[in-house]
Formats: C-alpha cells, sequence, structure tokens
C-alpha cells in the first residue's frame, strides 16, 4: 500500500476545534470519512506512521494542537502547516483569531517545527468598501513585518466568485457592508500583487498562488500547489512523486491527498467560506461530533480493507 498524504482539511479546520478527535484518531490508527455526495458510502483511512506520508494541517488557530505535536513526532509522522492570517474586520471573519494572537501562535508555531513547515496562507483576497487596496497594502505590510524570519512561503489569491459565496456575503453582512461591484478587481488585484512581490523581494520570502489562472511570473510569483510532493520530499529528506490531483479545479497544482475532514463543521463563520454552507449549519453539525467517534461527525465505522479480506478469506463475512 502506497502512502498517502493527508489532509486535515480544507473542508474545516481540525487544529481549531478538533484537535482532541484527531489525536484520538491517531492512537486508533484509523478514521473514516463519508463520502460528502454519498452518506451510504463510508471511507477507511488508515492514520499508522507507515501509511501517511505526511499530514498537512489548514488551520486559523494551531494553538489546541501545538502540545500535541511531541506526540506526532514521536511516532515519526512528518507535516506540515498552511497557517491563514488575514485580520479582516469581524464583519466579514466574526470569529477568526485576533491579529495579535494569530501571529503569536504562528510564531510559537514555527519556533517549533521550523519556518519551512508553517507557510503562511494571505488567502483570498476579498475587496469591499472595508478592504479596498490600500487597506490590504497596510495589512499585508503589517503582518509581513510581524512574521518576519518566521516563514518562507506566502500563499495568495483572490477570492473566487461563486454565486453562493457572494449570496452569502451579501445576505450575511451588515447593511453597509459592499462588495467590490467586481469582486475581481483586475487592476487593484494587480496593483497589489506588484506591492506584495516587492516587500517579498525585499524582505527574502516567496509567494505563490493558490488555484490561479492568471500568470504572475512577471512579478516574480509562480503557481503554487498546497498539497507539495516537493516541500514534503523536502521534509521527509527522500524524493517523492505524487500525481496531480484530479478531483481539484483545473487551476490547483495540488497533488492527491486524502482530506479526512467535513464540509460544514467549522466554526469560524467567515462569511466568503467555500466550504461551510451557514454558521447555523455548522454549529448543528458540531453537535454531532464526538471525540471519540471514528468520523468527524456521527459515529461511522467501517472495517479496515485488510481486516474485510481476512475475513472473507475465513468465510466470516456477513456474519453476526
Amino acid at each position: 500500500m502506497k502512502k498517502q498524504i493527508i489532509s486535515c482539511s480544507r473542508r474545516t479546520d481540525i487544529p481549531a476545534f478538533y484537535s482532541e478527535w484527531f489525536m484520538n484518531r491517531i492512537k486508533a490508527g484509523y478514521c473514516t470519512v463519508v463520502n460528502p455526495f454519498n452518506a451510504n458510502q463510508v471511507s477507511y483511512v488508515s492514520l499508522n506512521p507507515e501509511d501517511v506520508e505526511a499530514f498537512v494541517f489548514w488551520t486559523r488557530n494551531a494553538d489546541p494542537l501545538v502540545n500535541q505535536l511531541e506526540q506526532l513526532d514521536g511516532k515519526g509522522y512528518k507535516y506540515y502547516f498552511q497557517y491563514t492570517i488575514l485580520g479582516y474586520p469581524k464583519e466579514i471573519d466574526p470569529s477568526s483569531p485576533k491579529l495579535s494572537e494569530a501571529t503569536e501562535t504562528f510564531i510559537t508555531l514555527s519556533k517549533l517545527v521550523g519556518k519551512e513547515k508553517v507557510i503562511w496562507r494571505y488567502d483570498p483576497i476579498l475587496f469591499s468598501n472595508l478592504t479596498d487596496l490600500e487597506w490590504h497594502k497596510k495589512q499585508f505590510t503589517l503582518i509581513s513585518e510581524q512574521l518576519m524570519g518566521y516563514f518562507e512561503r506566502c500563499v495568495i489569491s483572490i477570492i473566487d466568485p461563486y454565486r453562493k459565496t457572494t449570496s452569502r456575503m451579501n445576505k450575511e453582512t451588515p447593511s453597509f457592508f459592499e462588495l467590490a461591484e467586481d469582486v475581481f478587481v483586475p487592476e487593484a488585484y494587480l496593483s497589489l500583487v506588484a506591492f506584495m512581490s516587492e516587500i517579498a523581494q525585499k524582505t527574502g520570502f516567496e509567494i505563490q498562488t493558490c488555484a490561479e489562472g492568471t500568470d504572475l511570473s512577471q512579478y516574480g510569483i509562480s503557481h503554487g500547489k498546497c498539497i507539495d510532493d516537493e516541500l514534503i520530499a523536502r521534509i521527509t529528506d527522500r524524493p517523492l512523486h505524487f500525481k496531480k490531483d484530479p478531483s481539484q479545479r483545473k487551476t490547483c497544482g495540488c497533488v492527491v491527498s486524502k482530506d479526512i475532514g467535513v464540509n460544514n463543521t467549522c466554526l469560524y463563520g467567515c462569511k466568503y467560506c467555500y466550504a461551510t454552507r451557514s454558521l447555523m449549519s455548522a454549529r448543528e453539525n458540531f453537535k454531532k461530533h464526538d471525540s471519540k467517534s471514528p468520523s468527524l461527525t456521527g459515529w461511522h465505522d467501517v472495517e479496515s480493507p485488510k481486516e474485510e479480506k481476512k475475513n472473507v478469506q475465513l468465510g466470516l463475512f456477513g456474519q453476526t
């Protein structure tokens, strides 16, 4: 069985809200994942060290997991963090950590695991009457200065104006909040990109894009892959090559991974979130969470493929 990269998770913030569950699954050696398109299909995912190439953690607050990393290290797991810090106004991000708290935790984590394993995400970039071009320039400068020396890479992308995303923002934000007429503001975006690039070149970090079709190579910015086999090869100190993930968008560079999260379970309530339909639905799903369950929500358990095969060979399959 080839080792898998485990994504924790594009769909929710496991370090912030489900770290106890995650560590329970590490002890158990597996978790289960319900197919988001077919509730009757439940996958068994081995989390044994010999089956895991690396964990990729996506988070806005790694603090609940920080004290558990020594256990992961002791078992030989490899990992890195995609760490979002934007500092958007509460009208857009009602429950994200305060900027000062977010940067403090980021720095603590970087000191603990190494700056190459903590990637700063300034993503997604959203233009509005509260977050215009000048706001973003000041915010990016402020955060980059606070994190300086504690990261090597920054990931950026402009918000994808999906209908459900813009509709939700229009419904759930205060009446005085206004999205930019064209959410993807080409002139403003390219002006911001040029500004970011100048800061990065002066201070010595790289910028990559996440699932962006626009070629920004003239600014010294390359297309990135958030699930990055090259970075994992560097962390594990051995050559690796994974195929591009066909289930992701065409512009996404990520390699194949197994995501163990569940949509509509993140409690941050970011108005632009692609993975959460509404904060109310996330709270309802959180009520279904049991930290002792094999699955993130509800209780879904299945035999490992090895056990199932053995039972079939022994003629035990289907017996009670």
